[in-house]
């Protein structure tokens, strides 16, 4: 699985490359809220620079629809990238053009134009296979930079040889969103702790009443598959609910908020998991060795329902296991609290992550082991 690092380009001085890097930061009336992705491509950028390369980045930003749209331009990502590393040169948005996503030969051609090495560093894009991913290194001596390295580094053994016990922590909203990843892991992981919008299908297929709370009928069977297997799921047993007439983020519409067990009643919806679910997932936590954690436990968007992914955050903080958050909401949740520097490892991409996890390769890698210098 390894793939090209940086010391196998060779002689960098006098050269031309091109970095493809994830730029796709937040950015409000114009200006960037959080430049964390950019300062993460730094170390790759000093690397190539101080060895005398030419450096052209390139990054998507946001969901333009395959032609220019001022609403995600990179001029702020420019601007803050000619602050952070002077002379580095950015790209027009690469999904203004429909040949990103297509993976358009001649789009590939007029990125490689006049450039002689390939540096791929956009982990959270490499799980998709565009142009810029998985064309240059079709033509390019191409090398892993050193985001893209630390994050296989990282996530790859925990499909193989994680220190244990392993426990693995799944949230968000949907058990079909993470069906793949819950099906790879539980072949390697020691347990399974499920929280979020999805524990509510793990529920009712123990026989629950879930209320109004968010259901995958198609996935209940699935779930007590699960279940029933020799993987140990730690699923809650209490839940923080909204009642009848409450509104998400708006506690002045009204709707009384309570702690309820595993059966909700009608019109009650739950949105976190309760304060005994959170006390004892801590203490599952803190018995671990490694720890992967994806998916918020509750809407903590919300403060009246983020104690739950609070309470995970803080253990993840504290643990004295290896931690390793997979990006996302997750990581969101984490940097929300103040504690993203409290873990060992935040990946940028929550997609990317779990498809490494799921697949144990990604397009992306792919295409640098088929390099002309792999």
């Amino acid at each position: 699985m390894s793939v090209p690092s940086l010391e196998d380009l060779g002689d960098l001085d006098g050269r031309r490359v091109l970095l493809r890097a994830d730029f796709n930061v937040p950015i409000t009336d114009g200006e960037i809220v959080d430049d964390f992705r950019i300062r993460a491509a730094l170390p790759t950028i000093e690397f190539l620079t101080s060895r005398g390369a030419t450096v052209t980045a390139c990054t998507h930003l946001g969901r333009p629809k395959g032609a220019p749209d001022p609403r995600y331009s990179v001029e702020p990502v420019r601007r803050r990238l000619a602050e952070l590393a002077p002379g580095v040169e950015l790209l027009d948005n690469l999904r203004f053009d429909p040949g990103e996503t297509a993976d358009a030969p001649e789009f590939v051609q007029r990125l490689i134009d006049g450039q002689d090495l390939f540096v791929n560093d956009a982990f959270g894009a490499s799980h998709r296979a565009h142009a810029s991913i998985v064309g240059p290194p079709r033509f390019l001596p191409s090398a892993a930079g050193r985001l893209l390295q630390r994050e296989v580094d990282v996530l790859l053994p925990l499909r193989s040889d994680p220190k244990r016990p392993f426990v693995v922590i799944l949230g968000g909203s949907k058990v079909s969103d993470k069906l793949g990843v819950i099906d790879a892991l539980s072949k390697v992981a020691d347990a399974l702790v499920i929280g979020g919008g999805m524990c509510f299908t793990f529920l009712a297929a123990q026989g629950h009443a879930v209320g109004d709370s968010l259901l995958e009928v198609d996935q209940i069977e699935t779930c007590r598959r699960l279940l029933e297997s020799d993987v140990t799921i730690h699923i809650p047993h209490d839940v923080t609910a909204l009642g009848p007439g409450g509104v998400l983020m708006d506690p002045s519409a009204g709707g009384e908020v309570r702690q309820l067990g595993a059966d909700l009643p009608d019109g009650w919806k739950g949105l976190d998991i309760g304060p005994g679910t959170a006390a004892e997932f801590a203490e599952i936590i803190a018995e671990a060795r490694t720890v992967f954690w994806n998916g918020p436990m509750g809407v903590f968007e919300d403060p009246r329902f983020a104690a739950g992914t609070r309470v995970v955050a803080e253990s993840m903080a504290e643990a004295r296991g290896f931690t390793v958050v997979g990006g996302g909401d997750s990581a969101a949740a984490l940097d929300s609290f103040g504690l993203a520097a409290e873990v060992d490892h935040v990946s940028t991409g929550g997609g990317a992550s779990l498809e490494l996890l799921e697949n144990g390769d990604l397009p992306g890698l792919a295409a640098l082991r088929g390099a002309p210098n792999a």
